[in-house]
Protein backbone atom coordinates (compact mmCIF):
# COMPACT_ATOMS: atom_id res chain seq x y z
CA UNK A 1 0.00 0.00 0.00
CA UNK A 2 3.05 2.13 1.00
CA UNK A 3 4.58 1.98 -2.22
CA UNK A 4 1.67 3.67 -3.88
CA UNK A 5 2.11 6.44 -2.66
CA UNK A 6 4.43 9.39 -4.09
CA UNK A 7 6.30 11.76 -2.41
CA UNK A 8 5.77 14.25 -4.81
CA UNK A 9 1.93 14.39 -4.39
CA UNK A 10 2.42 14.69 -0.55
CA UNK A 11 4.86 17.20 -0.84
CA UNK A 12 2.09 19.48 -3.07
CA UNK A 13 -0.77 18.73 -0.71
CA UNK A 14 0.99 19.75 2.00
CA UNK A 15 2.12 23.15 0.41
CA UNK A 16 -1.32 23.48 -0.51
CA UNK A 17 -2.75 23.19 3.17
CA UNK A 18 0.35 25.09 4.57
CA UNK A 19 -0.47 28.63 1.92
CA UNK A 20 -3.88 28.41 3.18
CA UNK A 21 -3.20 28.96 6.94
CA UNK A 22 -3.32 32.74 7.72
CA UNK A 23 -0.32 33.33 9.73
CA UNK A 24 -1.32 36.89 10.65
CA UNK A 25 -2.27 37.72 13.61
CA UNK A 26 -5.64 39.73 14.83
CA UNK A 27 -5.33 41.54 18.16
CA UNK A 28 -8.72 43.21 20.07
CA UNK A 29 -8.31 45.55 22.34
CA UNK A 30 -9.90 44.51 25.69
CA UNK A 31 -10.37 46.47 28.70
CA UNK A 32 -11.66 44.79 32.31
CA UNK A 33 -15.06 46.42 34.04
CA UNK A 34 -13.47 48.22 37.17
CA UNK A 35 -17.32 49.46 38.57
CA UNK A 36 -20.55 48.81 37.81
CA UNK A 37 -23.09 51.91 38.54
CA UNK A 38 -27.20 52.38 37.47
CA UNK A 39 -26.83 52.20 33.90
CA UNK A 40 -23.05 53.39 33.96
CA UNK A 41 -19.67 51.04 33.71
CA UNK A 42 -16.01 52.65 34.39
CA UNK A 43 -13.57 50.11 32.24
CA UNK A 44 -9.79 50.12 32.59
CA UNK A 45 -7.27 49.23 29.42
CA UNK A 46 -9.00 50.39 26.78
CA UNK A 47 -6.66 53.14 25.87
CA UNK A 48 -7.17 53.57 22.81
CA UNK A 49 -10.80 53.75 22.63
CA UNK A 50 -13.01 56.86 21.26
CA UNK A 51 -15.59 58.95 22.05
CA UNK A 52 -18.94 57.51 20.81
CA UNK A 53 -16.95 54.44 19.67
CA UNK A 54 -19.75 51.21 20.40
CA UNK A 55 -18.10 48.23 23.22
CA UNK A 56 -18.96 44.91 23.51
CA UNK A 57 -19.32 43.20 26.67
CA UNK A 58 -17.90 39.69 26.96
CA UNK A 59 -21.80 38.20 26.89
CA UNK A 60 -22.92 39.98 23.77
CA UNK A 61 -24.54 43.65 25.58
CA UNK A 62 -23.37 46.82 23.83
CA UNK A 63 -21.97 50.02 25.18
CA UNK A 64 -21.42 53.40 24.07
CA UNK A 65 -17.95 55.31 25.49
CA UNK A 66 -18.73 58.69 26.69
CA UNK A 67 -16.28 59.71 29.94
CA UNK A 68 -12.19 59.63 28.73
CA UNK A 69 -10.20 59.83 31.62
CA UNK A 70 -6.90 58.97 32.22
CA UNK A 71 -6.73 55.77 33.93
CA UNK A 72 -10.37 54.81 32.87
CA UNK A 73 -13.18 54.93 30.40
CA UNK A 74 -16.82 55.47 31.25
CA UNK A 75 -19.36 53.68 29.24
CA UNK A 76 -22.90 53.80 28.70
CA UNK A 77 -25.25 50.33 28.69
CA UNK A 78 -27.32 49.76 25.71
CA UNK A 79 -29.05 46.98 27.80
CA UNK A 80 -29.76 46.13 31.43
CA UNK A 81 -27.15 46.70 34.34
CA UNK A 82 -27.91 43.50 36.11
CA UNK A 83 -26.14 41.64 33.50
CA UNK A 84 -23.06 43.21 33.77
CA UNK A 85 -20.37 42.01 36.73
CA UNK A 86 -17.09 43.64 37.62
CA UNK A 87 -14.44 42.08 35.66
CA UNK A 88 -16.04 41.22 32.14
CA UNK A 89 -13.70 41.93 29.47
CA UNK A 90 -15.36 44.60 27.10
CA UNK A 91 -13.94 44.32 23.73
CA UNK A 92 -13.89 47.71 21.29
CA UNK A 93 -15.46 47.61 17.87
CA UNK A 94 -13.64 50.08 16.28
CA UNK A 95 -16.79 51.69 14.95
CA UNK A 96 -18.95 54.82 16.07
CA UNK A 97 -21.94 53.99 17.19
CA UNK A 98 -24.56 54.14 14.31
CA UNK A 99 -27.99 52.94 12.71
CA UNK A 100 -28.29 50.96 9.32
CA UNK A 101 -31.21 52.73 8.28
CA UNK A 102 -33.38 51.98 4.32
CA UNK A 103 -36.88 51.52 2.88
CA UNK A 104 -37.52 48.56 4.54
CA UNK A 105 -37.48 50.32 7.84
CA UNK A 106 -40.68 52.35 6.85
CA UNK A 107 -44.14 50.75 8.60
CA UNK A 108 -41.53 49.16 11.38
CA UNK A 109 -41.11 50.10 15.09
CA UNK A 110 -37.38 49.68 16.53
CA UNK A 111 -35.29 50.63 19.13
CA UNK A 112 -32.27 53.21 19.15
CA UNK A 113 -29.76 50.75 17.26
CA UNK A 114 -32.21 49.93 14.54
CA UNK A 115 -33.24 46.53 15.86
CA UNK A 116 -36.47 45.41 15.02
CA UNK A 117 -39.56 45.74 18.49
CA UNK A 118 -42.94 44.81 16.68
CA UNK A 119 -42.23 40.78 16.06
CA UNK A 120 -42.40 41.15 12.28
CA UNK A 121 -39.04 39.54 11.73
CA UNK A 122 -35.69 40.94 10.67
CA UNK A 123 -35.60 44.31 8.66
CA UNK A 124 -34.77 43.29 4.59
CA UNK A 125 -33.88 45.48 1.65
CA UNK A 126 -30.50 47.50 1.36
CA UNK A 127 -29.75 49.53 4.15
CA UNK A 128 -27.20 52.24 4.76
CA UNK A 129 -25.25 52.48 7.80
CA UNK A 130 -25.25 56.56 9.41
CA UNK A 131 -23.54 57.26 12.35
CA UNK A 132 -26.10 58.54 15.48
CA UNK A 133 -23.44 61.80 16.00
CA UNK A 134 -23.14 63.94 12.83
CA UNK A 135 -22.41 67.25 12.29
CA UNK A 136 -25.35 69.74 10.90
CA UNK A 137 -24.77 70.61 6.77
CA UNK A 138 -22.73 73.88 7.00
CA UNK A 139 -24.77 76.90 5.50
CA UNK A 140 -23.09 76.61 1.74
CA UNK A 141 -25.03 73.05 1.63
CA UNK A 142 -28.69 74.69 2.32
CA UNK A 143 -30.85 76.91 1.07
CA UNK A 144 -33.76 79.46 2.40
CA UNK A 145 -37.18 77.14 3.80
CA UNK A 146 -39.96 78.27 1.12
CA UNK A 147 -41.84 75.00 0.36
CA UNK A 148 -45.09 74.22 2.95
CA UNK A 149 -45.12 71.42 5.20
CA UNK A 150 -48.68 70.80 5.59
CA UNK A 151 -49.54 69.82 9.05
CA UNK A 152 -53.62 69.98 7.79
CA UNK A 153 -54.23 71.73 11.21
CA UNK A 154 -56.75 74.93 10.43
CA UNK A 155 -54.61 77.05 13.02
CA UNK A 156 -51.56 76.26 12.34
CA UNK A 157 -51.33 76.13 8.69
CA UNK A 158 -52.78 79.58 8.71
CA UNK A 159 -51.26 81.09 11.42
CA UNK A 160 -48.42 79.31 12.62
CA UNK A 161 -47.33 77.87 8.95
CA UNK A 162 -44.07 75.39 8.89
CA UNK A 163 -41.74 74.61 6.16
CA UNK A 164 -39.84 71.90 4.92
CA UNK A 165 -36.91 72.24 6.61
CA UNK A 166 -37.84 74.61 9.42
CA UNK A 167 -37.97 73.26 13.18
CA UNK A 168 -40.87 74.39 15.09
CA UNK A 169 -41.41 73.34 18.84
CA UNK A 170 -44.14 71.72 20.45
CA UNK A 171 -44.48 73.32 23.90
CA UNK A 172 -47.31 72.83 26.41
CA UNK A 173 -48.10 71.11 29.60
CA UNK A 174 -49.15 67.14 30.10
CA UNK A 175 -52.18 66.06 28.05
CA UNK A 176 -52.79 69.39 25.89
CA UNK A 177 -52.62 67.74 22.49
CA UNK A 178 -48.84 68.11 21.98
CA UNK A 179 -48.55 64.17 20.41
CA UNK A 180 -52.07 64.51 18.54
CA UNK A 181 -50.86 67.03 16.55
CA UNK A 182 -48.00 65.29 15.92
CA UNK A 183 -49.92 62.42 14.67
CA UNK A 184 -52.22 64.48 12.60
CA UNK A 185 -49.13 66.27 10.97
CA UNK A 186 -48.12 62.54 10.20
CA UNK A 187 -51.17 61.34 9.08
CA UNK A 188 -52.19 64.50 7.06
CA UNK A 189 -48.66 63.33 4.54
CA UNK A 190 -50.49 60.59 3.47
CA UNK A 191 -52.04 62.50 0.42
CA UNK A 192 -48.63 63.01 -0.50
CA UNK A 193 -47.81 59.48 -0.46
CA UNK A 194 -50.36 58.42 -2.60
CA UNK A 195 -49.30 61.49 -5.13
CA UNK A 196 -45.69 60.09 -5.43
CA UNK A 197 -43.74 63.11 -4.02
CA UNK A 198 -44.06 61.28 -0.19
CA UNK A 199 -42.52 63.16 3.00
CA UNK A 200 -40.91 60.33 5.25
CA UNK A 201 -42.08 60.25 8.70
CA UNK A 202 -39.91 59.16 11.73
CA UNK A 203 -42.13 59.50 15.06
CA UNK A 204 -39.26 59.05 18.09
CA UNK A 205 -41.26 57.91 21.37
CA UNK A 206 -38.65 58.93 24.47
CA UNK A 207 -39.73 57.42 27.70
CA UNK A 208 -42.82 56.87 27.01
CA UNK A 209 -45.35 54.08 28.05
CA UNK A 210 -45.30 50.90 25.92
CA UNK A 211 -49.08 51.09 26.14
CA UNK A 212 -48.79 54.46 24.53
CA UNK A 213 -46.43 53.70 22.27
CA UNK A 214 -48.74 51.00 20.91
CA UNK A 215 -51.20 52.87 20.89
CA UNK A 216 -49.72 55.54 18.31
CA UNK A 217 -48.96 52.81 16.14
CA UNK A 218 -52.28 51.35 16.19
CA UNK A 219 -53.68 54.79 15.01
CA UNK A 220 -50.77 55.03 12.43
CA UNK A 221 -51.82 51.67 11.39
CA UNK A 222 -55.43 52.46 10.82
CA UNK A 223 -55.12 55.98 8.69
CA UNK A 224 -53.08 54.15 6.64
CA UNK A 225 -49.65 56.41 7.50
CA UNK A 226 -47.91 53.31 8.86
CA UNK A 227 -46.46 52.99 4.83
CA UNK A 228 -44.56 56.01 5.09
CA UNK A 229 -43.97 55.81 8.55
CA UNK A 230 -40.68 54.66 10.95
CA UNK A 231 -41.63 54.80 14.98
CA UNK A 232 -38.11 54.50 16.78
CA UNK A 233 -39.02 53.36 19.99
CA UNK A 234 -37.04 54.24 23.80
CA UNK A 235 -39.83 53.55 26.65
CA UNK A 236 -39.70 54.62 29.62
CA UNK A 237 -38.13 50.80 31.25
CA UNK A 238 -35.35 51.33 28.80
CA UNK A 239 -32.16 52.22 30.05
CA UNK A 240 -31.39 55.80 30.35
CA UNK A 241 -28.75 55.78 27.87
CA UNK A 242 -31.29 53.86 25.56
CA UNK A 243 -33.74 57.36 25.54
CA UNK A 244 -30.27 59.07 25.49
CA UNK A 245 -29.90 57.96 21.86
CA UNK A 246 -33.18 57.61 20.35
CA UNK A 247 -33.47 61.15 19.16
CA UNK A 248 -30.23 60.86 17.55
CA UNK A 249 -31.30 57.54 15.47
CA UNK A 250 -34.20 59.25 14.66
CA UNK A 251 -32.25 62.30 12.95
CA UNK A 252 -29.87 59.46 11.18
CA UNK A 253 -32.62 57.58 9.73
CA UNK A 254 -33.89 61.73 8.27
CA UNK A 255 -30.71 62.49 7.22
CA UNK A 256 -30.65 59.12 4.76
CA UNK A 257 -33.50 60.39 3.22
CA UNK A 258 -33.22 64.18 3.42
CA UNK A 259 -29.13 63.42 1.71
CA UNK A 260 -31.15 61.20 -0.93
CA UNK A 261 -32.77 64.32 -2.36
CA UNK A 262 -35.91 63.53 -0.43
CA UNK A 263 -38.15 65.26 2.22
CA UNK A 264 -38.59 63.91 5.95
CA UNK A 265 -40.15 64.97 8.85
CA UNK A 266 -38.89 63.93 12.54
CA UNK A 267 -40.53 64.03 15.96
CA UNK A 268 -39.06 63.72 18.87
CA UNK A 269 -41.68 63.24 21.82
CA UNK A 270 -40.27 64.24 24.20
CA UNK A 271 -37.14 66.05 24.90
CA UNK A 272 -37.56 66.67 27.87
CA UNK A 273 -37.66 63.03 28.88
CA UNK A 274 -34.15 63.15 26.57
CA UNK A 275 -33.04 65.85 29.19
CA UNK A 276 -34.03 63.96 31.96
CA UNK A 277 -32.01 60.50 30.80
CA UNK A 278 -28.67 62.71 30.27
CA UNK A 279 -28.90 64.13 33.39
CA UNK A 280 -28.90 60.98 34.99
CA UNK A 281 -26.28 59.35 32.77
CA UNK A 282 -24.24 62.63 33.32
CA UNK A 283 -24.39 62.53 37.22
CA UNK A 284 -23.58 58.68 37.57
CA UNK A 285 -20.46 59.61 35.37
CA UNK A 286 -19.33 62.55 37.69
CA UNK A 287 -19.91 65.37 35.52
CA UNK A 288 -20.47 68.78 36.99
CA UNK A 289 -24.45 69.83 37.13
CA UNK A 290 -25.34 73.19 36.16
CA UNK A 291 -29.30 74.63 36.93
CA UNK A 292 -31.91 72.27 37.95
CA UNK A 293 -28.36 69.55 38.13
CA UNK A 294 -28.40 69.33 34.49
CA UNK A 295 -24.95 69.21 32.66
CA UNK A 296 -23.14 72.10 31.44
CA UNK A 297 -23.81 70.75 27.96
CA UNK A 298 -27.54 70.18 28.39
CA UNK A 299 -28.12 72.88 25.52
CA UNK A 300 -25.02 71.59 23.35
CA UNK A 301 -27.36 68.17 23.77
CA UNK A 302 -30.49 69.81 21.97
CA UNK A 303 -28.91 72.65 19.60
CA UNK A 304 -26.63 70.16 17.65
CA UNK A 305 -30.04 67.63 17.43
CA UNK A 306 -31.87 70.12 15.88
CA UNK A 307 -29.32 71.89 13.97
CA UNK A 308 -29.23 68.82 11.54
CA UNK A 309 -33.05 69.59 10.36
CA UNK A 310 -32.47 71.00 7.37
CA UNK A 311 -33.27 72.23 3.40
CA UNK A 312 -29.98 70.77 1.15
CA UNK A 313 -29.24 73.35 -1.13
CA UNK A 314 -30.80 71.86 -5.33
CA UNK A 315 -27.45 72.60 -6.94
CA UNK A 316 -26.29 68.39 -6.94
CA UNK A 317 -22.55 69.38 -7.46
CA UNK A 318 -22.66 71.25 -4.45
CA UNK A 319 -24.42 69.13 -2.42
CA UNK A 320 -22.68 66.01 -2.88
CA UNK A 321 -19.58 67.78 -1.80
CA UNK A 322 -21.66 68.32 1.86
CA UNK A 323 -19.09 68.21 5.17
CA UNK A 324 -19.16 65.08 7.19
CA UNK A 325 -21.10 62.63 4.11
CA UNK A 326 -21.33 59.02 5.46
CA UNK A 327 -18.88 56.74 3.11
CA UNK A 328 -22.23 54.86 3.13
CA UNK A 329 -23.97 57.90 1.11
CA UNK A 330 -21.14 58.79 -1.19
CA UNK A 331 -22.17 58.89 -4.86
CA UNK A 332 -26.13 58.97 -3.80
CA UNK A 333 -26.11 62.13 -2.35
CA UNK A 334 -29.02 64.27 -4.40
CA UNK A 335 -29.57 67.88 -4.28
CA UNK A 336 -33.13 69.09 -2.73
CA UNK A 337 -33.61 66.94 -0.08
CA UNK A 338 -34.89 68.30 3.70
CA UNK A 339 -35.47 66.76 7.26
CA UNK A 340 -38.43 69.36 9.38
CA UNK A 341 -38.01 68.34 12.86
CA UNK A 342 -41.23 68.56 15.60
CA UNK A 343 -39.49 69.12 18.72
CA UNK A 344 -42.09 68.49 21.71
CA UNK A 345 -41.27 70.18 25.49
CA UNK A 346 -43.42 69.49 28.04
CA UNK A 347 -43.45 72.39 30.41
CA UNK A 348 -44.51 72.36 34.20
CA UNK A 349 -47.95 74.80 34.95
CA UNK A 350 -47.25 76.55 31.94
CA UNK A 351 -44.23 77.72 32.89
CA UNK A 352 -42.26 78.29 29.28
CA UNK A 353 -39.26 80.03 31.50
CA UNK A 354 -38.27 77.04 32.44
CA UNK A 355 -34.32 75.97 31.71
CA UNK A 356 -35.28 73.64 29.09
CA UNK A 357 -38.14 75.14 27.28
CA UNK A 358 -36.15 78.34 27.05
CA UNK A 359 -33.21 76.33 25.60
CA UNK A 360 -35.28 74.94 23.20
CA UNK A 361 -37.28 77.65 22.26
CA UNK A 362 -34.25 79.57 21.56
CA UNK A 363 -32.70 76.93 19.13
CA UNK A 364 -35.47 76.52 17.25
CA UNK A 365 -37.55 78.81 13.76
CA UNK A 366 -40.77 79.12 16.18
CA UNK A 367 -43.03 77.11 18.68
CA UNK A 368 -46.80 76.14 19.09
CA UNK A 369 -47.63 76.74 23.00
CA UNK A 370 -50.68 74.65 24.04
CA UNK A 371 -52.38 76.18 26.62
CA UNK A 372 -54.41 73.91 29.66
CA UNK A 373 -57.05 76.46 30.06
CA UNK A 374 -57.97 76.76 25.84
CA UNK A 375 -58.09 73.15 25.89
CA UNK A 376 -60.53 72.75 28.83
CA UNK A 377 -62.84 74.99 27.25
CA UNK A 378 -63.20 73.17 24.21
CA UNK A 379 -60.69 74.91 22.16
CA UNK A 380 -58.87 72.29 20.46
CA UNK A 381 -56.22 72.43 18.73
CA UNK A 382 -55.37 74.83 22.56
CA UNK A 383 -52.92 76.81 20.69
CA UNK A 384 -52.00 80.06 22.22
CA UNK A 385 -52.14 82.56 19.38
CA UNK A 386 -50.28 85.34 21.42
CA UNK A 387 -46.70 83.58 22.30
CA UNK A 388 -46.95 80.88 19.30
CA UNK A 389 -44.83 81.69 16.18
CA UNK A 390 -43.25 80.83 13.20
CA UNK A 391 -39.91 82.68 11.85
CA UNK A 392 -40.46 80.97 8.48
CA UNK A 393 -44.01 83.10 8.18
CA UNK A 394 -45.69 83.00 4.74
CA UNK A 395 -42.75 81.88 3.08
CA UNK A 396 -43.60 78.67 3.89
CA UNK A 397 -47.60 78.68 2.62
CA UNK A 398 -48.73 78.65 -0.71
CA UNK A 399 -50.35 81.86 -2.31
CA UNK A 400 -54.06 81.68 -2.13
CA UNK A 401 -53.42 80.78 2.21
CA UNK A 402 -51.59 84.26 2.54
CA UNK A 403 -53.99 85.86 1.38
CA UNK A 404 -56.78 84.66 2.84
CA UNK A 405 -55.03 84.20 6.74
CA UNK A 406 -52.53 87.40 6.23
CA UNK A 407 -54.37 88.79 9.14
CA UNK A 408 -55.96 85.98 10.71
CA UNK A 409 -53.01 85.47 13.55
CA UNK A 410 -53.07 89.37 14.84
CA UNK A 411 -56.93 89.18 14.76
CA UNK A 412 -56.95 86.37 16.77
CA UNK A 413 -54.66 88.05 18.95
CA UNK A 414 -56.44 91.17 19.28
CA UNK A 415 -59.69 89.19 20.10
CA UNK A 416 -58.16 87.39 23.19
CA UNK A 417 -57.08 91.31 24.41
CA UNK A 418 -60.57 92.75 23.72
CA UNK A 419 -62.50 89.16 25.80
CA UNK A 420 -61.59 90.22 28.63
CA UNK A 421 -64.18 93.24 28.30
CA UNK A 422 -67.12 90.62 27.52
CA UNK A 423 -66.89 89.54 31.36
CA UNK A 424 -67.92 93.01 32.10
CA UNK A 425 -71.03 93.15 30.74
CA UNK A 426 -70.50 97.09 29.63
CA UNK A 427 -71.60 98.36 26.23
CA UNK A 428 -69.11 98.02 23.55
CA UNK A 429 -68.79 100.16 20.52
CA UNK A 430 -69.59 98.73 17.08
CA UNK A 431 -66.22 98.35 16.16
CA UNK A 432 -65.01 96.02 19.23
CA UNK A 433 -68.05 94.37 19.12
CA UNK A 434 -67.25 93.48 15.75
CA UNK A 435 -63.98 92.58 16.26
CA UNK A 436 -64.88 90.02 19.13
CA UNK A 437 -68.37 88.85 17.03
CA UNK A 438 -65.59 88.03 14.53
CA UNK A 439 -63.00 86.64 16.71
CA UNK A 440 -65.49 84.33 18.65
CA UNK A 441 -66.54 82.65 15.07
CA UNK A 442 -63.16 82.27 14.17
CA UNK A 443 -62.31 80.56 17.39
CA UNK A 444 -65.11 77.65 16.63
CA UNK A 445 -63.77 78.21 12.98
CA UNK A 446 -60.49 76.55 13.85
CA UNK A 447 -61.37 74.13 16.34
CA UNK A 448 -60.76 70.68 15.02
CA UNK A 449 -61.35 67.03 15.55
CA UNK A 450 -58.43 64.88 16.08
CA UNK A 451 -56.86 62.36 13.53
CA UNK A 452 -59.02 64.53 10.92
CA UNK A 453 -56.76 66.31 9.21
CA UNK A 454 -57.89 69.29 6.27
CA UNK A 455 -56.73 69.26 2.85
CA UNK A 456 -55.49 73.00 2.17
CA UNK A 457 -57.81 74.10 -0.68
CA UNK A 458 -60.82 73.11 1.99
CA UNK A 459 -59.14 75.17 4.84
CA UNK A 460 -58.61 78.27 2.65
CA UNK A 461 -61.91 77.85 1.34
CA UNK A 462 -63.68 78.03 5.40
CA UNK A 463 -61.05 80.24 6.53
CA UNK A 464 -62.15 82.59 3.69
CA UNK A 465 -65.71 82.51 5.15
CA UNK A 466 -64.11 83.77 8.61
CA UNK A 467 -61.67 86.01 7.49
CA UNK A 468 -64.18 88.39 5.19
CA UNK A 469 -67.05 88.55 7.50
CA UNK A 470 -69.36 85.84 5.45
CA UNK A 471 -70.44 84.07 8.87
CA UNK A 472 -72.01 87.73 10.21
CA UNK A 473 -75.21 85.94 9.90
CA UNK A 474 -75.33 83.59 12.03
CA UNK A 475 -74.50 82.56 15.50
CA UNK A 476 -71.23 81.60 17.25
CA UNK A 477 -72.89 78.29 18.03
CA UNK A 478 -73.69 77.55 14.12
CA UNK A 479 -70.52 77.79 12.66
CA UNK A 480 -69.58 74.28 13.25
CA UNK A 481 -72.69 72.81 11.59
CA UNK A 482 -72.04 76.05 9.17
CA UNK A 483 -68.36 74.81 8.05
CA UNK A 484 -70.23 71.04 7.45
CA UNK A 485 -72.65 71.98 5.42
CA UNK A 486 -70.28 74.29 3.59
CA UNK A 487 -67.83 71.81 2.88
CA UNK A 488 -70.57 69.33 1.83
CA UNK A 489 -71.41 71.52 -1.04
CA UNK A 490 -67.63 71.93 -2.27
CA UNK A 491 -66.98 68.49 -2.53
CA UNK A 492 -69.92 67.91 -3.81
CA UNK A 493 -70.65 71.05 -6.29
CA UNK A 494 -67.09 72.95 -6.68
CA UNK A 495 -64.09 70.78 -7.04
CA UNK A 496 -63.06 71.33 -10.12
CA UNK A 497 -64.10 75.28 -10.15
CA UNK A 498 -63.04 76.15 -6.23
CA UNK A 499 -61.14 73.24 -4.72
CA UNK A 500 -58.89 72.34 -7.27
CA UNK A 501 -57.38 76.42 -7.90
CA UNK A 502 -57.61 76.75 -4.57
CA UNK A 503 -54.62 73.46 -3.96
CA UNK A 504 -52.53 75.02 -6.66
CA UNK A 505 -52.52 78.25 -4.77
CA UNK A 506 -55.20 80.52 -7.44
CA UNK A 507 -57.57 82.61 -5.74
CA UNK A 508 -58.89 84.81 -8.18
CA UNK A 509 -62.16 86.42 -8.86
CA UNK A 510 -64.20 83.41 -9.66
CA UNK A 511 -63.05 81.49 -7.13
CA UNK A 512 -63.98 84.32 -4.27
CA UNK A 513 -67.41 84.52 -6.19
CA UNK A 514 -68.15 80.36 -6.14
CA UNK A 515 -67.08 80.65 -2.72
CA UNK A 516 -69.17 84.15 -1.80
CA UNK A 517 -72.03 82.34 -3.31
CA UNK A 518 -72.15 79.47 -1.57
CA UNK A 519 -71.84 80.66 1.75
CA UNK A 520 -74.56 82.59 1.24
CA UNK A 521 -76.81 79.96 0.19
CA UNK A 522 -76.03 77.94 3.53
CA UNK A 523 -76.38 81.78 5.92
CA UNK A 524 -79.49 82.89 3.99
CA UNK A 525 -77.38 86.31 3.60
CA UNK A 526 -76.51 87.88 0.19
CA UNK A 527 -73.35 87.03 -1.06
CA UNK A 528 -70.95 90.87 -1.25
Amino acid sequence: MTENIKISEVSEVLKMQLSEINVRMSFDEVGTVLQVSDGVVRIYGLHNAEANELLEFENGIMGVVMNLEDDNVGAVLLGPTDRIREGFTVRRTGEITSIDVGEGMLGRVIDALGEPLDGKGLITGERFRMPLERKAPEVIFRQPVNQPLQTGIKAIDAMIPVGRGQRELLIGDRQTGKTAIAIDTIINQRANFEAGDPVYCIYVAIGQKGSTVASVVNTLHEKGAMDYTIVIAATASDPAAMQYFAPFAGAAAGEYFRDTGRHALVIYDDLSKQAVAYREVSLILRRPSGREAYPGDIFYLHSRLLERAARIISRQEVAETMNDLPASLKGRVRGGGSLTALPVIETQAGDVAAYIPTNVISITDGQIFLENDLFNQGIRPAINVGISVSRVGGSAQVKAMKQVAGTLKIDQAQYRELESFTKFGSDLDPVTAFTIDKGQKNTQLLIQPQYAPMPVEEQIAVLYCGTKGLLRNIPAAGVRDFEQSFLHVLRSNHREDVLEPLRRGILDDSVVAAIEACAAKITGGTSR
